[in-house]
This record gives C-alpha cells, structure tokens and sequence, in this order.
C-alpha cells in the first residue's frame, strides 16, 4: 500500500510538472506591461531630441545608459536568485520602473533623462531572470511554447508602447508620459498574484526530488555553445537596434514622414517580432532549437540587405518579413541556453537577456556616433550585413540527454 507521504509526494510532483497557462500568460502580460514601459524611452526620442536639441550620439547614450542598468545587473540577479529565490522580486523591480516613468516625464535636463532610463532599466534587471525562471517551471515541458508566449508579451508591449506615444504623448507634451505609470500599478497587480503562485509551487518542488536531465556535453563544448549563442545574440540586437531606436529617424529622412506616421510603421515592425516570436518557441519544441536559430538570424539577411534600397511601400513590407524572421530566434536562444545549463537557469537567463540589453545599448550608441558622422541611411545599408553572421549557427552542436 501506499503510504500518505508517498502520495503526496507524487501528487507533488503531478502538480509541479503540469503545464499551468493561466500563470504563463500572467507572466506574458506582466512582460508585456514590463517591455511596454520600456519601449516608452525610444518612442519619445523625437520629442527629447526636439525638446533639448540633441544629436543622434546623444540619443545613443540614452539607449545605452537604459540598456546597461537592464544588463550588467540582470546576471548576478538571476545567480542570486537561482540560490534563493524571491516570489516577489519583480515587484521591487516595477516599483523601480513606475520611479523612472515618472521621472522621464518631468525630467528637465538630458542628465535627468539619463537617471530616469537608468532607473527603468534597473527594474527591468530584476523582473526578467525570475520571470522567464517563472514561465520555465509553469510550462510543464512545453519549454518552447512556454518562452514564446512569455516573449509574446514582451514584443506586444515594445510594439504598444511607440502606438501609445504616438497618441498620447507627441500631440501634448512630454509631461503625459506620467499617463504610463498606470500600466506600472498594472502590472503591480498581475505580479503580486504570480507570487504567490510561484511561492506555493517552489513549497511543492521542496517536497519532490527535482529531475534535472543534462546534456550529453563536454564543458567545452557547452562552453563553446554558449559563446556561439553570444554572437548569434549579437548579430541579432546589433541590428534590431537600429529598428527601434532609429527607424523613426530614417522614415522621416528618407520618405519626409511626420513623426506619427513614421511611428505607426515602427509599430508594424514590432508586430511583426510579436508574432515572430509566437512561432519560433514552437517550431523549436518541434523541428529542434538549432534549425530555427540558424534560420531566423541568416533567414533576415536576404531582406536587411533589399531594405536600404526599397520605396516606402516595400521598405513596410520589408521590416515586417525582417521582424517576423529574426525575432523567431530568441525563444529558441534562450531555451537552448538553459537546457546547456539546467541547473543556472536564473544565471542563464540573466546573462542571455542582459548581454541581449547590452547588445542593443551599445549598438543604438554606436550607430548613433556613426549616423552623426555620415548619414542614417548609410548606417542601414551597413547594418544590412550583420545577419548574415548567423552563419555560425551551423556550429551549435546537437543536444542529446542524459
């Protein structure tokens, strides 16, 4: 007969391992209010530049100050948390988010502009290694589907947040910004009930003996997949960079578009990467993680390549296939990444979503420099090129279990 510990042992663990999508997609749109207060920064570029009269470098150093508070910090939360883990973590980070929006909005100088991403970026630091953690342990197996559907969010709030600008902000002021801190105590709300599920299940996996499956790997060649992930991470962010932070800048140069119609195209883009995204955590559950990496970054190459010299109705065109195809990686990036290390996967995910952050800040300052020197539409003809690093893909190895 069974015992009364033994069957709550196995009930345990029934529970710990089923798919829960009523806390996947709470996580989905936590993300998606998280990256909707992020998009905020790029979306108002105009405005600030207009406001104090800045040069795309300058712009470049907005980006990149945000991106590298959500970056370096992101890492050592995830390997803090991987130790011990904080159900209600993310919702210290909102509250350094909701800070920063409302400091962005009655930020008068390009020093407080500066303090106010800053301070974004340090919540979106804290929300994303336990988040995705979250959505690992909610998806039951489905680790793809699980992923996707939490950068589902992600990329629906970056595409949001520019619409929501567009409307709210660039006809009034940029003291409307303040209008966002509603999606903070949103998001508040959402966190506060995933919480208190992910306490009661890390109460269940307490009571289990986790079943951690390795990779049949050498530390080499983990090791070596890893870095491989990095540039393939790098070639990815380097050029969506210059989508969000610039592509506004481009239309207006090269077609003379007004700020909204050249922020509802940024939209389309950003769409586009939300459904992109959707499709490529699944495929890779499917056909496996390393075909959907290597077509999703080379697969853009072909199409960055046309943009540069396409009309405006085929440079729309363009950035949605663009969009659609290479924010497809990153689900798959990532679940590859912790399935190399299984037991880091709060340090992984850190590391994968700050050095993405990085990537994309030092990219925006970068070509910010470069747009300054030359021209915005020579930075796209030379951006064109960085899919086609994802060449090295071929490379990942294989996974096999053990």
């Amino acid at each position: 007969m069974k015992t009364l510990d033994s069957t709550i042992s196995n009930s345990s663990t029934e529970i710990a391992q089923k798919t829960v999508y009523p806390i996947l997609f709470a996580v989905a749109i936590a993300h998606l209010f998280n990256d909707l207060l992020q998009a905020v920064i790029p979306a108002a570029y105009p405005i600030l530049k207009e406001n104090y009269n800045l040069s795309f470098a300058q712009i470049g150093l907005i980006t990149l100050s945000y991106q590298l508070a959500a970056s370096i910090l992101q890492p050592l939360v995830g390997l803090y948390t991987d130790k011990n883990p904080k159900p209600f973590s993310q919702m210290f980070g909102m509250l350094f988010s909701l800070a920063g929006i409302i400091s962005l909005a009655y930020a008068n100088s390009f020093g407080l502009v500066i303090m106010a991403v800053v301070l974004i970026g340090i919540g979106s630091s804290i929300f994303h290694p336990e988040s995705s953690r979250i959505s690992f342990l909610a998806s039951g197996g489905k680790r793809g589907l699980a992923q996707s559907i939490f950068q589902l969010g992600g990329n629906a709030g970056t595409a949001i947040g520019p619409l929501l600008v567009a409307f709210i902000v660039v006809p009034r002021s940029q003291h409307h910004i303040v209008w966002f801190a509603i999606i903070a105590l949103l998001a508040l709300f959402v966190l506060y009930r995933i919480a208190f599920w992910y306490q009661n299940h890390l109460n269940l996996r307490a009571k289990t003996k986790a079943n951690i499956v390795l990779p049949d790997l050498t530390k080499k060649q983990v090791t070596f997949a890893i870095i491989t992930l990095m540039i393939l991470i790098f070639s990815k962010f380097f050029y969506t960079a210059s989508i969000s932070s610039y592509f506004t800048f481009y239309l207006m140069d090269k077609f003379q578009l007004s700020i909204q119609d050249a922020q509802f195209h940024l939209f389309w883009f950003l769409a586009a990467c939300a459904v992109g995204t959707l499709i490529g955590g699944p495929l890779g559950d499917k056909f496996g993680r390393k075909y959907v990496i290597w077509f999703s970054v080379l697969g853009a190459a072909p199409f960055t390549l046309l943009l540069p010299f396409a009309d405006l109705f085929w440079t729309g065109v363009l950035s949605v296939v663009i969009g659609m195809i290479i924010s497809s990686a990153f689900p798959a990036i990532l679940v590859y990444a912790q399935e190399l290390l299984p037991k880091k996967l709060g340090m992984v995910s850190g590391l994968f979503y700050g050095f993405a952050f990085g990537m994309g800040g030092l990219g925006s300052a970068l070509l910010g420099s470069l747009a300054d020197k030359t021209s915005i539409i020579y930075v796209y003809q030379i951006c064109a090129y960085l899919p086609l690093i994802g060449i090295v893909a071929l490379f990942l190895p294989n996974l096999k279990k053990k």
